[in-house]
């Protein structure tokens, strides 16, 4: 399952932007998106990410 982002917790850093290999997690304003067709599961974007606002789905 892709990483799944709660947009009440994400503060809008952009880390797992920058540390996705993928370059599967966009933004959408403020909030990190993340394409799930492109997400390898790797879940460095959960492990970097400072407001834990990503989970694996």
């Amino acid at each position: 399952m892709a990483a799944i982002v709660n947009p009440d917790v994400c503060t809008g850093c952009e880390t797992c932007v920058d540390t996705c290999p993928s370059e599967a997690i966009k933004m959408d304003g403020n909030v990190a998106v993340v394409n799930a067709d492109e997400c390898v599961e790797c879940e460095a974007c959960v492990d970097e990410c400072p407001s834990e606002a990503i989970h694996m789905g």
